[in-house]
Parts: C-alpha cells; sequence; structure tokens
C-alpha cells in the first residue's frame, strides 16, 4: 500500500503534467486522479467530487494533495477538504515537483510532502545564457 495522490488544478493543467510524467517514466506508481476545475464551474460539484476521490485513494496510507496556485479557486476546494488528517496539502504544482514523488512511492505520506516540497523548489532554477558576440 501507498499513499494516494490527488492533483486539483485550474483546466487542462493536472491531467496533461500527469500524462507527460507518466510518459517520461513510464509508469505511475501511486493511486493517481486528477481534478480539474473549469472556470465559472459550481464549486460545490467540484467539492464533491474532491470528497470522492480523497475516499477512494485513501488506503489508509494517506493523500498528498497537490495544487497549481495557492488562493486560487483549486487551492481553496483542496483546503476546504482538509478535515481530514491523513491528508497533506502542496501547491505550487510543477512538473519536476511530480517527477520527484512519483520516482519515490515507497514514502511515508510527511515525506512525499516534503520531497514534493523539494521537488519544485529545486526544478526552478535561472539559467544564465550566453549571447553569441
Amino acid at each position: 500500500m501507498s499513499v494516494g495522490l490527488l492533483l486539483i488544478t485550474h483546466q487542462n493543467i493536472a491531467s496533461h503534467l500527469l500524462e507527460t510524467t507518466r510518459k517520461m517514466l513510464n509508469t505511475c506508481p501511486l493511486a493517481t486522479r486528477a481534478l480539474e476545475v473549469p472556470l465559472d464551474y459550481p464549486v460545490e460539484k467540484v467539492l464533491t467530487q474532491a470528497r470522492e476521490y480523497i475516499k477512494t485513494l485513501d488506503t489508509g496510507h494517506g493523500v498528498l494533495v497537490l495544487t497549481d496556485i495557492y488562493g486560487a479557486t483549486p487551492s481553496n476546494i483542496a483546503k476546504q477538504i482538509s478535515e481530514d488528517k491523513n491528508y497533506k496539502l502542496v501547491s505550487g504544482l510543477n512538473l519536476p515537483m511530480l517527477v520527484r514523488i512519483l520516482n519515490h512511492p515507497q514514502l511515508s505520506l510527511e515525506e512525499m510532502a516534503l520531497k514534493a516540497v523539494s521537488g519544485g523548489h529545486d526544478g526552478i532554477i535561472l539559467c544564465e545564457c550566453q549571447k553569441d558576440s
């Protein structure tokens, strides 16, 4: 058994990141769901779906929830379902974060949340480019 993974993002982000990561790794070792929030969609419907996904994904080891932008609707929905003690929320979802998580499926919920943060943070690099003379 392992931690479940729920991605809650704006439309077309979660599914594309998850699909790209699966292709890169040729696997998806965690039970995962992508929930995308369309603009002008009733929040209550998304909340209901998020709660159902949490129940499905939690096999006793918890669920890591990743959202794209802190303070935006997907993040606010994730915070509303956070009453579960076996749940961690990390915002700022990016591809390096997701790759890092799926490369370490054996981690505990707490360790996986920390791995998500380090993967996201370490994946952001200011690149110095040389200009042609």
